[in-house]
């Protein structure tokens, strides 16, 4: 059976300051990836004839141009993936639209350049006009709509299961380097180290207990998993999504409740913990330029989203984790218009209470 594997972008792990407690570092490296709850994720897929790669063919001296449009049957697997994803009820809701300029989610299908995809919110780290997602072979044939739940996963901030530190596996490192050498992957021994046998850190894992029947989770033929030893036959999930899926992202992204009010000059406590979420609704008296911020010794994530057609779109956002400042955003507010502020803590690293005010 010929398996094909999702390939993520290698980056650069992020530069937190020194000396952080344990506690504060692992929560900012669990969350720092995750939306806040309540986000409407836009998607768009490219379909003009000048989206592609332009790569070189070999032992010419020339170029072609590869197109990183998809064919409506494609595009159609993935609309049902998103909706599957949305039908379990979960608080980040999925949109398409046809101006890739509001989309936070942007989907090729360029044949040849596998299948990857951002995780979570490094996808806003993404030139406006790149894809933040590709899905490199025919997604009609078997194994193919597994493939779209699994980049969606991604997107939401999911990891590859077979990473987990969890998960007790021990490779067969030679023999997996040497599949993934050959056909139909050819990586090098790099990629497949960073996708496959590389360890997640305990906190980017997707919940604390591995699950092998994850549709985060790779299928493996026989002699490549020394242990679990009942796996040395092959490692079969079933590409669909299993109830520790569905459970992450639901613990994440909770069906949202009914926002708050936030006054202006008026401060709301934060009564969070870490992971927690708060929603307000704003409603200016007037058009200016507002101050949105939090107060206290923590560290967490802030989003201004502005109603429009009955759903909300991002305005501005800033993550203060990590530092000794707290976030603040400054954004303009027009009156009559409704807006919505969410903050999610990543974790308080003082005695002292939390807050947000807009001013």
């Amino acid at each position: 059976m010929t398996r094909r594997y999702c390939s993520l972008p290698q980056q650069s792990a992020p530069a937190f300051a020194p000396g952080l407690a344990a506690e504060r570092l692992g929560a900012l490296v669990g969350g720092r990836r995750m939306w806040v709850n309540g986000t409407a994720l836009h998607y768009y897929f490219f379909d003009a004839d000048t989206d592609a790669s332009v790569i070189p063919v070999p032992g010419t001296g020339e170029t072609r141009r590869v197109p990183w449009a998809g064919a409506k049957e494609q595009r159609d697997v993935v609309r049902e993936c998103f909706r599957e994803w949305q039908d379990l009820g979960i608080g980040v809701m999925f949109a398409e639209v046809f101006d890739r300029r509001e989309a936070e989610l942007r989907i090729g299908f360029q044949l040849g350049d596998g299948s990857w995809s951002a995780v979570g919110r490094d996808a806003l780290s993404m030139g406006a006009n790149d894809r933040t997602m590709n899905l490199g072979w025919d997604l009609t044939e078997a194994g193919g709509r597994w493939t779209a739940l699994h980049g969606i996963g991604h997107a939401l901030g999911m990891q590859h299961e077979h990473q987990s530190p969890f998960a007790g596996v021990h490779w067969d490192d030679e023999a997996v380097y040497a599949d993934l050498a050959g056909p139909p992957n050819h990586w090098s021994r790099d990629r497949t180290h960073f996708n496959i046998l590389r360890k997640l850190d305990a906190a980017e894992a997707n919940g604390s207990v591995w699950d092998p029947q994850s549709v985060m989770q790779f299928a493996f033929g026989p002699g490549l998993v020394l242990e679990p030893e009942h796996y040395h036959s092959g490692l079969y999930p079933p590409g669909s999504l299993s109830p520790a899926d569905k459970e992450f992202v639901l613990r994440w992204y909770p069906p949202a409740d009914p926002p708050a009010v936030l006054v202006p000059f008026r401060s709301a406590p934060l009564s969070l913990g870490p992971g927690g979420q708060a929603d307000f609704a704003v409603e200016p008296p007037e058009t200016r330029v507002y101050s949105v911020a939090t107060f206290g010794e923590s560290d967490s994530v802030v989003v201004v989203f502005e109603e429009r057609d009955g759903e909300p779109r991002y305005l501005a956002g800033h993550d203060d984790g990590g530092t000794p400042h707290n976030t603040r955003i400054r954004v303009r507010l027009v009156k009559g218009r409704r807006y919505f502020v969410r903050v999610r803590l990543h974790s308080t690293w003082g005695s002292g209470e939390t807050a947000v005010m807009c001013w």
